[in-house]
Parts: C-alpha cells; sequence; structure tokens
C-alpha cells in the first residue's frame, strides 16, 4: 500500500484548536474523496504545547500512479489541475495550513506488526520521521533500519502494530523512512518511548533502552521529527 504523509503547521494566527476545526469541518469532507483515495486517516497530536506538528494527514492508494496522478509526484507539492477534488482540497490547505512548513512524505507501507488487524482507529501512534546518520548511504540505512533494528522495536513492551514506510523515490524524499508505532494506551506508550516532550526511551523498559541505544548506530537524532497523538480512520474501503 502507498501514502502520502504530510505533516501539518497551522498558519500564523490560527491557534490550534482553530486549526483541527477548520481541518475537521471543512477540508476533510474535500480530501476524503480525492479520486484513488482508498484510507484516509489522521493523527492529532495528545499534547499540542509540545508537539512539533499540528496534525498528520495520511492518504493511501493501492499503486504509486493513482496516487502520482492524484497529488504530483515525489518532488512536487502541486496537485494535479486536472482532477477535482484534489484541485479543491490543494487550494482550500491555503486557508489553514502554512504551506513552507509543511513537510510531506510519499513512501511503501510495510506492516512488521499487527494484533489489531489493521484497526488502528482510536489508537495511539508514536510517528518517527527518520534521517539516516552521516556517512550512511540509504540503501545502508534501510539495510540496518530493517535488519537490525526492526525486530527490535517490533518487540517494545505494549507495541500492537508496527509500520516502517519507505519512501518511493529516495533522492527527493525529506526523509529515509517513516516508523510508526502503535499503542492501546496512552500511558503505554509514554511509558515506552517517553512523553511529548521528551526523546528518552524510558530507562527500566528494556527492549524499549534497547532500541533507544541502537537509533545512535544509524539515525542523526536531531533531524528526526516526531509526532505522537491518536488516530482517527476518516474512511477505509481497502
Amino acid at each position: 500500500m502507498y501514502k502520502h504523509v504530510a505533516l501539518l503547521v497551522r498558519q500564523d494566527g490560527l491557534s490550534h484548536e482553530e486549526f483541527v476545526e477548520h481541518w475537521q469541518t471543512e477540508h476533510t469532507p474535500i480530501a476524503r474523496e480525492i479520486e484513488g483515495v482508498v484510507r484516509y486517516q489522521q493523527v492529532l497530536p495528545t499534547e499540542p504545547d509540545h508537539a512539533e506538528f499540528d496534525g498528520i494527514a495520511e492518504l493511501y492508494f493501492e499503486d504509486l500512479e493513482a496516487l502520482h496522478d492524484a497529488l504530483g509526484s515525489d518532488g512536487s507539492r502541486d496537485y494535479d489541475p486536472e482532477k477535482g477534488k484534489a484541485k479543491e482540497a490543494r487550494e482550500d490547505v491555503d486557508n489553514f495550513l502554512a504551506i513552507d512548513e509543511r513537510p510531506r512524505f510519499i513512501g511503501e507501507e510495510i506492516v512488521q506488526k499487527d494484533e489489531v488487524d489493521g484497526d488502528t482507529d482510536g489508537l495511539y501512534k508514536h510517528s518517527a520521521f527518520l534521517v539516516r546518520k552521516e556517512g550512511m548511504s540509504h540503501e545502508e540505512f534501510v539495510d540496518y533500519w530493517q535488519t537490525n533494528h526492526t525486530p527490535i522495536a517490533r518487540e517494545i513492551e505494549g507495541v500492537v502494530k508496527y509500520n516502517t514506510v519507505l519512501p518511493t523515490d529516495p533522492e527527493h524524499a525529506e526523509f529515509d523512512g517513516v516508523a510508526e508505532l502503535y499503542f492501546e494506551d496512552r500511558e503505554k506508550l509514554y511509558d515506552a518511548l517517553g512523553g511529548e516532550g521528551s526523546r528518552d526511551y524510558d530507562p527500566e523498559r528494556g527492549t524499549a533502552k534497547e532500541a533507544r541505544e541502537d537509533v545512535d548506530n544509524f539515525l542523526a537524532i536531531d533531524e528526526r521529527p516526531r509526532l505522537i497523538g491518536r488516530e482517527r480512520v476518516v474512511t477505509d474501503e481497502r
């Protein structure tokens, strides 16, 4: 499954609450009707005052061509001008988003663990946007991440679903990958991975501690945005 992940930052002058109101009330009904979208989900931060972004929007497509047709290629932020709903959605973002501060990512999702049968509505989610360590190629990064780190991360206490997302066009991607860890309970997430304002894993959690120590082997930590939030599945037609 391919998906377009947009990290959302509100316009100057808008409060987080005003941003959410416009996003949920005005923009969502447009975005979920974009041609080719088979699943649309959103993540709202659990602690907006400490979050690096105001939210995450994720649009899923069955194939990459359908995604590119609707939303533009990896190197473009422009929606296809001929696509009605995509064009309408692109025009509406100017009403509530700071466009130049909105990183985005197009990638292929790989499900590494799933104890909830894909039902993520209402789950708490730690999304980490990964940048490789200096001196590493993207290919070396992916090999280490998938081979060495993933077996550790998916065993972190409390994790019920774990996805990795690889960029479809690494040369144009803003990140080397996205790691998504899901928990059924917010406190379990905080216990394992730290709170919204912290990047430290709980030192008493064995597997989480091991995962935190291992990231130093392949990630540029200070360049790794993250967001802790609760997922809302708007539509799922898969």
